[in-house]
């Protein structure tokens, strides 16, 4: 038996482009069947085969032709020329709603997306708690999904097609609208999903995303692969591809060129790093609600000592969801004792939408700082305070309080960690900070010397 899952075989796409809306009848009923259009190829020649369980990630710019490729894939649209053979059942994300009925409720449609692919009611009926719990969407799944906005359509529709056990499963930048945590889901839902097998098409602007879960990726440009080869070098090229763009417009240069120095000046006034934010019972609970269902995904704990709340503050203790390139910033921890704890460590790491750990530190590189002797029904708050240099992306936080079994610190016992404790955007006006090659943006101490024609500084 063959494993080859899908297979494409010189498919074009042709569409045709009226000028006015008149020269389509006038050609429809021309006598001599004259021409009042011009042919866009939406795509031209394309042929390919993925394997079963290959995960394959498609970058490009809009318009390149990678939305009518999955079509064609899907059976959305039919291809002009050339032929597809598609083995297996299929899941797709291509646009929000589509397939949604929106008079039916979210649970009516949950039955129905199901049995349209393939699974009997009865097999639905197992699945329905998980499809509900892993949407997240409360009481709005018993409502018509026309009153749904467009995050709850692609938690439903993600949830759906996730659960389906598909063997091929599509995504086309559907993930975007929902929230950092939501996405951070989706992305450990389709790395299981690759684990066990499922074959991955996978489309979005988030290079770094395709490079992370895809070991292939194709590289489309005018309607046509360009490149076929692993995510690695893809991405790289397309990244090139799009600063080469950047270059070639005169205006985004100098706007970047200005943006860059006030960047710059921005960054070169002092801070006040003596600053230490008040403690008040009302400042400990806000956003506690928030923290609390965020912390319920994948959380491990032992009990004896857990995160009260985590929030992500600005220098002023406000709590904040977005962060400006350079911007100073406290993570702030309210940890409860439920037990005498001799001894407790804690750390942070920053993580892509994908998972990949950025950053990571914790006490053990502060000054060697921890809690000690505290007692069961204590709560102590832990600040770190630190400037935020990292492309502009989301982001999660996962927390971690630990108790040390050696003086090493090299097995400690896990109290309570939170994957997603905070999430955050980060913006900056700099669009050279956005086609940047990496995450983070080093600080580096810089000096330039010129030297004379002799060679003496």
């Amino acid at each position: 038996m063959s494993d080859i899952v899908i297979k494409a075989d010189h498919l074009s796409k042709v569409y045709k482009i009226y000028e006015r809306d008149i020269d389509r009848l006038k050609e429809t009923f021309h006598p001599f069947h004259k021409r009042y259009s011009r042919d866009f190829y939406a795509l031209r020649d394309v042929s390919f085969e993925i394997r079963r369980g290959e995960n394959v990630g498609l970058v490009g710019k809009n318009g390149a032709g990678k939305s009518t490729l999955l079509k064609i894939i899907t059976g959305v649209i039919t291809p002009t020329e050339g032929t597809i053979e598609v083995t297996g059942r299929i899941a797709s994300l291509l646009e929000l709603g589509a397939g949604f009925n929106p008079e039916l409720t979210g649970v009516e449609n949950i039955y129905m997306n199901g049995l349209l692919m393939g699974q009997t009611r009865e097999v639905m009926d197992t699945k329905l708690d998980d499809i509900i719990s892993f949407a997240d969407i409360g009481d709005f799944v018993n409502q018509p999904v026309k009153t749904y906005s467009s995050g709850m359509f692609a938690r439903l529709a993600f949830a759906v097609n996730a659960f389906v056990e598909p063997d091929i499963l599509i995504i086309d930048e559907a993930l975007s609208v929902g929230d950092a945590f939501f996405q951070s889901k989706c992305i450990d839902k389709m790395r299981s999903m690759i684990a066990g097998g499922v074959t991955v098409l996978f489309v979005s602007h988030d290079t770094f995303a395709v490079k992370n879960l895809c070991q292939r990726a194709f590289l489309v440009q005018a309607g046509q692969i360009v490149m076929d080869d692993s995510s690695k070098k893809v991405v790289e090229t397309y990244r090139n591809m799009m600063i080469d763009s950047r270059r070639d417009d005169e205006q985004t240069k100098t706007d970047a060129f200005e943006d860059f120095l006030n960047i710059i000046k921005r960054n070169q006034q002092p801070s006040d790093v003596s600053i230490v934010l008040p403690i008040t019972a009302e400042g400990l609970l806000r956003g506690k609600k928030i923290f609390d269902k965020n912390a319920e995904y994948q959380r491990t704990q032992n009990g004896r000592a857990n995160f009260d709340n985590v929030q992500l503050l600005n220098t002023k203790g406000e709590p904040i969801a977005e962060v400006v390139f350079g911007q100073e910033v406290i993570l702030r921890m309210v940890i409860k004792f439920n037990d005498d704890v001799d001894f407790l460590g804690m750390g942070y790491h920053i993580r892509n939408a994908t998972g990949i750990d950025l950053v990571y530190t914790d006490s053990r590189f502060n000054g060697m700082k921890a809690i000690f002797d505290a007692k069961r029904g204590e709560i102590y708050v832990v600040d770190w305070r630190f400037k935020v240099e990292l492309r502009q992306e989301l982001y999660d936080i996962a927390c971690v309080i630990s108790i040390p079994v050696e003086e090493t610190m090299n097995y400690p016992v896990v109290c309570d960690f939170v994957p997603c404790a905070v999430q955050f955007n980060v913006v900056s006006p700099n669009p050279y900070l956005t086609l940047g090659g990496g995450y983070v943006h080093w600080h580096n101490d810089l000096n330039i010397t010129k030297v004379d024609g002799g060679g003496t500084p």
